[in-house]
Parts: structure tokens; C-alpha cells; sequence
């Protein structure tokens, strides 16, 4: 991967799956599949990836944890043995689908990339019906875990039909409230090692591992997973790496990536513009050095994306969205 190549971070807002993913293709150096929230619940971070879960329904418009049936028991476990992980259905992924679709008829590419809803958001969005998180039944945890580790290989194993390097996301938007006082029964050590053995799962694939983190997160909990690939919202947030200078310096210095989150996916895009992504990016790089990270080594060890998904926003503002970070992965080259 080149200095400063661009890819997403998951959702757009298109209801054609097709156009979306023209979109992604014509606009970022690593394709990645397009989450479609607009299609429905079912393209949702936690209904997207709830298949073959044995410990849930879907009711309409819901999902609730429940008790599992012997069968479904039995059949997940078989899963578990098998080599095919677990793979998600068009029914819940049209964008993954579409993405194929046009693949199959261009070039092998040198990168595509994947992404799994992160552990800790998965089990600690999922309840019962008496908002019960899944985090806090063991087994259901486990096997929550399990699950998206089948979900993670299952994408590798796909994408890599069709490139030289896959890497697969994990989108943990709760590790920004981590230690708050809604998630105060959430142990670090149990938080850290969900982390650790998803990184594990997906490096252990041959795949690049990430994390995104919509805005800013306890870092340190973060490197320690041993992530290859850092993400989160630089647009708004990149001065969080300073709470957490040696750590962050480590990470980078022992070749973590950073994937720096400036162009905005929140109503910003409507008045932002690439000048200002430009400079909100040169002041992100500068944290770094100023953390004592060499300049030419940040650049080499830099990705750019969105700050988030796109999939709240309007289709010509997505495309907004694309545009300006297109255009910036050119004008960082010179920078």
C-alpha cells in the first residue's frame, strides 16, 4: 500500500446496491463492500452479522437475545468445526454481493477491505427483553465471539479471490464510552482480550486487522490487542492521541498504521472543503512527530478515510464524502 491510500469505513447511503459500490470503486485505492442501512434493519451493524446465532431473533423490526434451541445449538457447533466460518447471506449484505459481482469482471486488486461489527459493540448492543446485554452471559458471549470470528474469516477467505492483501475492520463505536457510567461492569481485561483474540483470528488468516472507532477510545486498550491498523475520527479527535503519548508512539514505531479519519460524515460535510481537510490532516501528522514519530515514517504508515460511515447522509453528500477524500489522498502525496 502506497503513502496515505484511501478506503471506508462501511456505510453508504445508496438503496442501489450497484451504485454504491461504482461509487466506492471509482473513488478509493482499497475498494471495501458497502454497508446499505437504507435497504433495511437487516443491513444494520448488529442484524448484519446476527445469522447463525442461536441466542437471537429477529422480530420486524428488532433483534433480541433469547433462549437457544437444542437444534440451533447443535447446528452452530457443527459450524464451528467446519472450515467454512460464517458466512452472510444477501439478505443481509446486498452491498457484499454487488461488490463481488463487479469484481469478478476487472483486474486482481493489490487490496480490498472488509468489516465485522467489533465484539464488544455486537455484545454489548444485543439484550434481551429486559436490556440485558449479551456482554454479560458467558456462553452467549463466547459464542457471540465465535460467530464474528466465523463472519471475519469468512470475508478474508472471499475477498482474497479477488486480491493480493485483505483488511478486515472491526467497528467498535462503544470503545468510545467504555468506562462510562452505563458500561461501569465492563472489566478492561475482559474488553482486552475480545480485542486481542479477534486480532488474532483475522492476522492468523493472513489478513491485516483494524479497529474504527468513531471518535476517540482508550487507546492503550486498543494497541494492546496488537491491531495493525488504527482508525478513528481525526477530524474531530486526533488531539485524544496525545492523552496516551508512549503508547501511541510505540505502536507506530513498531509499524502500526494509522488510518486518519478527516474528511467529516456528520452534517460538516455541508460547509468542508479540501483546503480544510488538508490542514486538519497536517495538524493530525504533526501530533505525532510532536509525539517524537519520525515524518517520513508517519507518512509511510498512514491511510485515509472518512471519519465514519457515510450511511446517515444524503447520497450527494456521500459522494461529497468520496470526492473530497479522493482528492486529498492526491494532495497528501506532496505533503
Amino acid at each position: 500500500m502506497k503513502p496515505f491510500s484511501t478506503t471506508g469505513i462501511g456505510s453508504l447511503p445508496h438503496k442501489d446496491p450497484a451504485r454504491a459500490c461504482e461509487l466506492v470503486l471509482e473513488s478509493v485505492d482499497i475498494p471495501f463492500w458497502p454497508q446499505l442501512p437504507a435497504l433495511g434493519f437487516r443491513e444494520l451493524m448488529i442484524p448484519q452479522y446476527i445469522e447463525s446465532f442461536p441466542f437471537a431473533r429477529i422480530e420486524g423490526e428488532s433483534v433480541w437475545a433469547t433462549e437457544a434451541e437444542e437444534e440451533e445449538l447443535y447446528r452452530y457447533y457443527a459450524a464451528l468445526e467446519s472450515d467454512e466460518g460464517f458466512p452472510i447471506t444477501r439478505a443481509h449484505a446486498a452491498g457484499f454481493y454487488a461488490f463481488e459481482e463487479l469484481l469478478g469482471s476487472r483486474p486482481r486488486f493489490p487490496a480490498l477491505k472488509g468489516h465485522i461489527t467489533g465484539p464488544l459493540t455486537f455484545t454489548l448492543g444485543l439484550t434481551d427483553r429486559e436490556k440485558k446485554p449479551v456482554f454479560f452471559d458467558e456462553e452467549r458471549r463466547e459464542l457471540a465471539l465465535s460467530l464474528l470470528k466465523g463472519k471475519a474469516l469468512w470475508q478474508i477467505r472471499q475477498l482474497r479471490k479477488y486480491a493480493d492483501q485483505v483488511l478486515l475492520f472491526v467497528d467498535e463505536p462503544i470503545l468510545s464510552a467504555l468506562g462510562t457510567s452505563a458500561y461501569l461492569g465492563v472489566p478492561d481485561e475482559e474488553a482486552a482480550r475480545l480485542l486481542r483474540e479477534t486480532m488474532e483470528t483475522i492476522r492468523s488468516a493472513g489478513a491485516l486487522s483494524a479497529i474504527h472507532c468513531c471518535s476517540k477510545a482508550h487507546w492503550p486498550l486498543v494497541v494492546a490487542s496488537g491491531v495493525d491498523i488504527l482508525n478513528f475520527d481525526a477530524y474531530d479527535y486526533a488531539d485524544s492521541l496525545t492523552l496516551y503519548p508512549e503508547e501511541v508512539r510505540q505502536f507506530v514505531q513498531q509499524g502500526g498504521i494509522v488510518a486518519w479519519g478527516v474528511v467529516p460524515t456528520t452534517e460538516a460535510i455541508k460547509t468542508t472543503d479540501l483546503g480544510e481537510v488538508t490542514d486538519r490532516l497536517r495538524r493530525a501528522l504533526a501530533i505525532l512527530e510532536g509525539l517524537g514519530v519520525e515524518p517520513g515514517r508517519i507518512r509511510r504508515q498512514s491511510l485515509l478515510t472518512p471519519s465514519c460511515g457515510a450511511g446517515s447522509l444524503s447520497e450527494p453528500e456521500a459522494e461529497k464524502v468520496f470526492g473530497l477524500l479522493k482528492e486529498l489522498g492526491s494532495r497528501a502525496q506532496g505533503l
